[in-house]
């Protein structure tokens, strides 16, 4: 089952940078910055950087990320991650990806949202020369920020919009910090035009899910897992073809959901949502693309076409432009046309 798992053309739309860090490129940049290990090998050093058995809540998942953090606050140190990111999806076929990142979490040593974002943006291209994988950015606001520290966000999405940048999104402690706190800055980038996608319905109800629809403007959801809570809601989001950004193995470390056999991503397929898999944080969760479908595949049976179909719904919600977006397309089908998986 591995090969074609592998060579089946994928999207990956809910990927975060800072949770895609390789153990080596740790060691290398606090090497590089002086900063001590306290382990010698990337082996040793995956334990701090990913979560076990023990994770018990979507707080203790986040904690996996101050680790990483203080390594991400220089232009070089955030290129390199990112052109990485960007090469690891292409080893599991990867066509498209959508990498997102908070540009405040790294302007502790003098980078501004727009450096930060400026040097996500050239290592996304780099690693897109180096693989052919077309990657875009989004910009994340942090719930447990002010509105003072998320608005020059959307300032800086705005000023890079079509230039690499092609949404922003609202992430982090999702049951502290309710999605209607963020009307205000959300509104900005409504008005200038650019999509947002809301983490909604992973660690709260889903009348966070609405409220990211109806009150911030999201054309997608990130994660959603808790939408089944509210059958109207449900329904709701079906009929407007609202994308769902679901992450199974993510999902079940923050116990957004008990257990693989509680993960509804089989009922709302269907039911006729549109449903999206991808990795969220490939080093925190262990995890990629061929992982992700595999689980997906051995554990609800789903088949090559209706995998491939999840992720010709990817494309279809997919941010990214025109023509890119054309080109797209017509390399998935060839792909799908050289396995013989017929839509």
């Amino acid at each position: 089952m591995e090969d074609w798992l592998r060579r089946l053309p994928k999207v990956d739309l809910h990927l975060h940078l800072d949770g895609s860090v390789k153990p080596d490129t740790w060691l290398a940049l606090a090497s590089d910055q002086g900063i001590p290990s306290p382990v010698r090998d990337a082996a040793s050093l995956l334990p701090l950087m990913r979560v076990d058995d023990t994770c018990g809540s979507l707080p203790d998942y986040l904690d996996k990320f101050a680790f990483v953090l203080p390594l991400l606050q220089t232009g070089e140190a955030l290129e390199r991650v990112a052109r990485e990111a960007v090469e690891q999806a292409s080893a599991h076929n990867c066509l498209y990806v959508e990498v997102r990142f908070a540009p405040q979490l790294h302007t502790q040593r003098g980078l501004t949202p727009d450096d930060a974002i400026r040097a996500v943006i050239a290592g996304l291209r780099e690693g897109e020369r180096r693989t052919g994988v077309v990657a875009r950015v989004i910009a994340i606001c942090m719930r447990h920020h002010s509105e003072a520290l998320n608005h020059p966000v959307v300032e800086a999405a705005v000023r890079h919009y079509g230039r690499g940048l092609v949404a922003v999104d609202l992430a982090g402690d999702e049951g502290a910090f309710p999605a209607e706190r963020f009307r205000d800055v959300f509104a900005l980038a409504r008005e200038a035009g650019i999509p947002i996608t809301i983490h909604a319905g992973e660690a709260a109800g889903p009348f966070n899910i609405r409220e990211a629809v109806e009150g911030l403007g999201a054309a997608r959801i990130g994660h959603g897992v808790r939408l089944r809570e509210d059958a109207e809601l449900l329904e709701w989001i079906r009929e407007r073809r609202i994308p769902l950004e679901l992450c199974p193995t993510s999902n079940i470390q923050t116990k957004a959901v008990s257990s693989w056999s509680d993960f509804p991503l089989r009922d709302y397929y269907d039911r006729g949502l549109a449903v999206t898999v991808n990795t969220d944080n490939p080093t925190v969760s262990g995890t990629d693309m061929t992982r992700e479908c595999r689980e997906l595949a051995e554990r609800f049976g789903f088949t090559a076409a209706e995998l491939a179909g999840m992720m010709r719904n990817a494309l279809d919600a997919a941010f990214v432009e025109e023509p890119a977006r054309a080109r797209l397309y017509a390399r998935f089908e060839a792909q799908l046309a050289e396995m013989g998986i017929a839509l």
